[in-house]
Formats: structure tokens, sequence, C-alpha cells
């Protein structure tokens, strides 16, 4: 599955979500590597498996996962000639006897969830290694009875353990007015009285410590000396008979190593299964049914990672369509809606359960290709404009009919006609291979292209125009719109500005089939000016022949913006333009006339302070002001100033 399509469509998250539901290194391993797959009796297997493990979570069962601690360093020394300690068997004793546990659960529930019991029944339960270890190490330390000589050596520690404290306690009975302190300690592992400095010459020995201060001597008594070298022989041999225990120990363990291998493997297998069944339940995910025919029909579905902030959404595509184009205003849920279908598909791919109601159905694809841009600027317009080509070029090369291609915004960063015309045209090569392609656009005439199209349909996102809050539910079979005219009422725009951009719109969803298409007249005084039979048309004009003028609003095809003229060709053919507040200089052949100013603006308005300057800000007291293509623009004062 192509790698780009899981960064866009964020499912690395839903994998370390899993991972987090995981209680074994191996379990989150599993989930960390998890993977689509396309195979749709694989995808099956691992949907049922993980519904049998949410039935065993979800009616409150607990099952004894082994926690697989210190496992992952045992089996990677295993037959290392590594000698294992005490603690290391601690670990194999424990994962050995929840083992046990876990067989005995997954056999009670065989019934029940026949396909995950089944890999406890795989697993050994190891009960002669478990004996041995038991019989061998207890708390941490080999026992007494790990081996005949080890229970003779420390019965002789023992035994002159008890000579050396008698000594010593005559010792210190008969030295203690001249201890430092009335205790015993040890230097080095060897017993010694705290004699004062003064008085060391009274007590015959080895003086083995100084205090810091100088004041105590740690002096080993002679009556002991000769002891405590028996006692340290005596422990030198409990240490070598402890390490051949241990060898002897290890050496039984690296006989299991593949019985070892098989249960380790199994509890990550076992651990992964329920950590997608506890991911399941936290997003109230279900088992849906598969097909190979291209058919997505789910119903109440939710984004994994929108948790319960999102509107249940309602999609179906591949059965009377193929091709899907989303229409509605920005912010109103389009983009989710597609990010969505993409994100569910993938985790289903993988045998995660995903959060939509009972009964959906939903296709296995051999590959799924997105353009999902993360928005535009007027200053990178150009280079999202030629990622949107890349990746369509990408998705040609790869696209077939068990390809599902989701496009966000198309014919967005470029001109507007020659950005429908390409997308289009690549809507019908997708249609022509069989591709399932679900689009979002604002523009009509993809929208018209949907309605007259077999195998094409449309939808929207309804959006409420009276509160202008996006509703986030889609809407199969209609066209959408902007909602661009309400919006900006409702945010106080006036009412004739609304009326001529309705207007324009009006005359430019009319070309359909025509090269070109003629503005209609101005709406600003009572009675229309009258167009001029020159009237500009959105085609490419000759600068040289036809200048451009003062408050000309012109089109600026590879920015995909409209602007005022307001600062007439320079020698080098360079005009200002200003678009959305932003004074911008550029060459007279980027720009394409759009609106000529003797039609954007009556005859009695001054173009001369058609844009605002410093100079005459100060007048705006004395003038009407009337906004046109987010420009201040000025009325002429009753009077010269």
């Amino acid at each position: 599955m192509n790698e780009t399509t899981m960064q866009r469509l964020e499912y690395d998250r839903i994998k370390t979500r899993v991972s987090e539901c995981a209680f074994s290194y191996l379990g989150k391993r599993h989930a960390a590597s998890m993977q689509p797959i396309t195979d749709i009796r694989t995808i099956r297997i691992r949907l049922d498996e993980a519904t049998e493990a949410l039935q065993l979570i979800r009616h409150g069962a607990s099952v004894p996962i082994p926690s697989l601690e210190g496992m992952e360093h045992i089996l990677h020394l295993l037959g290392t000639g590594y000698l294992f300690s005490e603690r290391d068997f601690s670990h194999i004793a424990q994962f050995i006897r929840s083992c046990g546990q876990l067989i005995k659960y997954m056999g009670s529930k065989s019934n029940a969830a026949s396909s995950v019991s089944a890999y406890a029944s795989s697993m050994y339960g190891m009960e002669p290694l478990l004996s041995e270890i038991e019989r061998c190490i207890y708390s941490g330390k080999v026992t007494d009875t790990a081996s005949k000589e080890l229970a003779k050596i420390r019965k002789k520690i023992a035994v002159t353990e008890e000579r050396i404290k008698r000594k010593l306690d005559s010792l210190t009975s008969r030295h203690r007015s001249i201890m430092q302190e009335n205790m015993i300690s040890q230097r080095g592992g060897r017993y010694v009285l705290p004699i004062k400095k003064e008085f060391r010459k009274q007590v015959k020995g080895n003086v083995l410590d100084e205090s810091g201060s100088g004041q105590t001597v740690y002096i080993e008594p002679a009556e002991i000396v000769s002891l405590q070298f028996d006692q340290s022989a005596n422990m030198a041999e409990e240490s070598k008979e402890e390490m051949k225990v241990l060898g002897d120990l290890t050496a039984l363990t690296e006989s299991y190593n593949r019985e070892l291998s098989i249960n380790t493997e199994t509890v990550g297998i076992l651990d992964f299964l329920l950590a997608k069944a506890k991911y399941a339940m936290t997003i109230d995910a279900v088992p849906v049914e598969l097909n190979l025919n291209g058919i997505i029909d789910i119903r109440g579905a939710r984004h994994p990672l929108m948790a319960n902030s999102m509107v249940p959404l309602d999609f179906s595509i591949g059965e009377v369509y193929s091709s899907l184009i989303i229409t509605g205003p920005n912010t109103g849920g389009k983009t989710m809606a597609l990010k969505s279908v993409g994100l569910l598909t993938l985790m289903m791919q993988s045998g995660l359960l995903v959060p939509v109601l009972k009964g959906s159905r939903m296709a296995v694809f051999e590959g799924i290709e997105v353009d999902i841009g993360d928005g535009q600027s007027i200053e990178h317009a150009l280079s999202t404009f030629s990622a949107h080509i890349r990746n369509m070029i990408g998705i040609l090369e790869t696209a077939g009919n068990s390809t599902l291609i989701l496009i966000d915004e198309m014919a967005s960063g470029t001109d507007p006609g020659e950005g429908v015309g390409l997308s289009i045209a690549l809507l019908e090569e997708f249609h022509r291979r069989q591709t399932t392609v679900v689009a979002t656009t604002h523009f009509s005439e993809i929208k018209h292209f949907a309605e007259n199209t077999p195998g094409f349909q449309n939808a929207r996102m309804e959006f409420d125009t009276e509160t202008l809050q996006p509703l986030y539910r889609l809407r199969i079979g209609e066209a959408g719109e902007s909602y661009a005219y309400a919006i900006a009422l409702k945010l106080g725009m006036w009412n004739r500005i609304i009326e001529r951009s309705q207007a324009i719109s009006a005359s430019r969803a009319s070309r359909n089939t025509q090269d070109s298409f003629v503005i209609p007249p101005a709406l600003y005084d009572e009675k229309p000016v009258a167009a001029s039979k020159t009237s500009p048309k959105r085609a490419v004009l000759d600068p040289s022949v036809t200048p451009f003028a003062l408050g000309d609003s012109v089109y600026v095809g590879y920015l995909n913006r409209t602007g005022i003229i307001y600062k007439t060709e320079d020698e080098r053919g360079d005009v200002g333009i200003l678009i959305q507040g932003q004074r911008l200089t550029m060459n007279k052949k980027r720009l394409v006339l759009h609106i000529a100013a003797t039609e954007l603006y009556p005859d009695d308005y001054d173009l001369d302070i058609v844009i605002e300057t410093k100079e005459n800000r100060k007048k705006r007291k004395l003038m009407g002001r009337k906004h046109i293509q987010g420009l201040i623009i000025e009325s002429p004062p009753e009077k010269e100033m």
C-alpha cells in the first residue's frame, strides 16, 4: 500500500493507539508493524478473530496474558553460552506458569471463541522445566536442595558462622570498655571490632580500616582470623556449586528453546488480537461485510480519531455509480468525509473493526491513492498546483479497477477554466479504468459534468444558511453550493454587491459551450450601464494593443485570483495589482482582463481616487463608501477639495 496515502490519512496514529492497548512488548511490536493487506480471505479471518476477541473482553472476561517480562532478553541469549541468573529463571518460571493459566483459560472458551482459543492450543506447558526451576530457585536464590553438594557446603557455612559469632560475642564482652560503639562491623566481608585508637594495642589482630576522623580503628581479632579464612573458602565453594546448578538449569532451558519461542510468539499474537479488540471497544467498532466489487455502503461512520465529536457519516458508492463528487462550503466536512472513507478502508484491510453501524459493507482495494493537500496561499499557489499534478501523474501510473482514489479540491491552484477541463479529463480517464473515485470541488462545471454523465453522482455537505453553521451531513444525489453569498450577506456585505456577484456568476455559468462570455451590466446605478460592443471577454488579450487601465479588474491565472489595477504599466511592462489587500507587481503578460473599469464603475466615478491612498484617506468623512473586489471605492465629493 502507498506509504504517502497512509501518511496523509494518519494511519500511523491508528497503529499507535492499538499499540497502547497491548500489554507485552511483542503485542506492541505487532501493532507497530501492522499493514493493510489485499487478500480478502485473510482479511475475513483477521476480522473474525478481532470480533471473537472483542466478545471475550466485552463480556467482562480478564484474559490472563503473560507479561513476557524478561523473555526478550532470555530468548535473545538462549544458545549463546550465556549463563542465566537466578532472576532470569524467576522470569522463566513465571512465564511458564502464566502460559499454563492462559492455556487453561482458552480451553474453556473454545466454543465461544474457537479461532482465538486455537492459538493457545498450540502452546506448551513445559512442566518438567518449571518443576526443576522451582526446585532449584526460590525468591531469586538457589535453594539448599538444588544439589547434595550445595547442601553440605551450606551446612559447613552455617556451623562456621555460628562459631565466629560465639567468638565475637566473647570478644565484645571482654573489650566493651575500649570499643567506640557496642556493635560488630564488617570490612571487606570480614568481621571487625571498632576499637578506640588509643587502645588499639590492647587487641590482638589486624587493623583492616580506620574511621574518617581517625578516632576509631577496625581490628580483625586474631582469635577469628582462621575461622574467617575457612568461611571464605566455604563461600567460594558455595558460589562454585551455585554456578554449577545455574549451568545445569541453563542447559535444560536451552533444550526447551523451541517451546519457549512458540509460546512467546503465541502470547504476542494473542496480546495483539486483544489490543485490537480493546481499541475497537473504545471507538464502538464493529465488523463489516466485505466485497471485491468496489461497493462501499457504510452507515453511521465516524472518523476514528475524532471520537464522538464527528457527526456520523452515511456514505455509499460502487453500485449505481463509481465516482462521487462532493460539494459544499469550506469547513463543511468534505475533507473529513474523504479522509474517513480512506482511513476506515485502511483499518478494515488491516483486520481492524471500524466505527460504523452493523450491516455496513466495505470493499477491499488493491491500492488506495489520495491527493489531499493542506490548503493554499498566494505565495504557494504555483507549487500547490504542481504538487497536484505530480500526484495525479503518480496515480495515473497505478490506477486500475481495484483502486480507490480520493481527491480533495479538484481544479484548485490554477486557472479555473483549465483546471476544470483537466479535472474532467482525469475523471473520465479514471472512469474508463473502472476505478472508484471520491472527489471534492467547488466548481459548478464539475458538478454539471457529474450530473449528466453515467457512472457519476453528486453529493453535498449540508449547511444551515440561517446560523451559517455546517451540519456535516452528507446528502448523496444532490449538488451543493459554497454558500459564499449567504455567508457574505450574513456578515454584512451590501445587497447590491451580492446581486452584482450573482449576475456575474450566472453569466459565467451560462457559457457551457462558448469560448468566452460577456460580463452583465453593472448594477450600481438605477439605470444599468449598457455593455459596450467591445465588452471585455475572459480571454487572453494582447497587452501591446490593449493596455490595462487604472481600475480594471484582471484575472491572475497562476494564482487563481482576481484583482484591481492600481498602477498602470511601466517601461518594463509591469503593472501594480491589488489582490485581497495585498499590493503585488507582475508583468502584464500574466494578466487577463476580467472586467474593464468602464464597466465596473459608473461614468461619474473619478478613477483617480478608486484606489485608496494615504493622501485621500482623510477625505473619507466627506465621501460615500462602496466595497468592490475587496477595495474601498471613494465617491467624489460634491465640491472639489
